[in-house]
């Protein structure tokens, strides 16, 4: 049977309010050979029922969280997500860390959701923090908010492997903020040009990666990324079932 990857959804007040997720997503979970699973808002207690259900998280892209939830006050570069997906989304990975061993990709604003539950911090706006960088982390209006530029992963890591130990990697990006201070036992496997963290790992858990580019708008260069994750959550899956097997009726 195939792997249910949970996939958090982004929230646009309207009106009226609605709920969606950019379908490249979704598509790069069923390539891999998962089946994508949409997480609304919910309760704790309707969310550790459906965490049963799941054996991978994938944490999407969006827009900012606010700074105070990692102790600094918000510029005003920042536009913030709604609350109600601020609210849910940190339950959500809060729960699925300290409760399961599932796999976790975090996808830009996703891995910078990672770094936040553990702790960690984030450059609120690159060109205001970074002004002489020469790396364009994003791109003008009117050009589908995606371009490439190149990132540099750390030998000996998940990533390199997944890569094919490229030394550089070009990759689709659109991101003004970034990680700053590593939260708990995160590690940083990759960087821009510019010194930015481009990518994170928790080696402690099965799978638990954070890549602040956008994987899902270049699939065939990051095949084996979601195929890894999703082959992860497979043996997830697995190892679950046999500790705590559902039950029917």
């Amino acid at each position: 049977m195939k792997p249910v990857i949970g996939i958090n959804v982004d929230i646009e007040a309207g009106p009226p309010p609605h709920m969606e997720v950019q379908i490249t997503y979704i598509e790069a979970i069923q390539q891999a050979g998962g089946i994508p699973l949409l997480l609304p808002p919910m309760s704790d207690e309707d969310l550790e029922q459906i965490s049963h259900q799941l054996s991978g998280l994938l944490l999407i892209g969006g827009q900012d969280y606010c700074p105070t939830r990692y102790g600094q006050n918000p510029e005003s570069s920042l536009d913030l997500a709604h609350p109600i997906r601020q609210d849910f989304d940190f339950r959500l990975l809060q729960q699925v860390l300290k409760n399961t061993q599932m796999p976790v990709l975090g996808i830009c604003l996703g891995a910078q959701l990672l770094n936040i539950t553990l702790g960690g911090t984030l450059i609120q706006d690159i060109p205001t923090e970074r002004p002489d960088s020469p790396v364009k982390h994003t791109s003008e209006t009117g050009s589908n908010g995606y371009h490439k530029h190149l990132v540099r992963i750390e030998k000996g890591t998940l990533l390199s492997e997944l890569y094919e130990e490229e030394e550089e990697v070009a990759v689709s990006t659109s991101h003004h903020q970034a990680v700053g201070k590593l939260g708990a036992g995160l590690k940083a496997v990759a960087f821009a040009e510019d010194g930015i963290i481009e990518a994170i790992e928790l080696p402690e858990r099965p799978f638990t990666v954070g890549v602040q580019w956008h994987p899902e708008r270049d699939i065939p260069t990051s095949s084996k990324l979601f195929a890894s994750f999703v082959n992860s959550a497979c043996k997830n899956r697995a190892t679950s079932q046999s500790e705590h097997p559902w039950k029917v009726g």
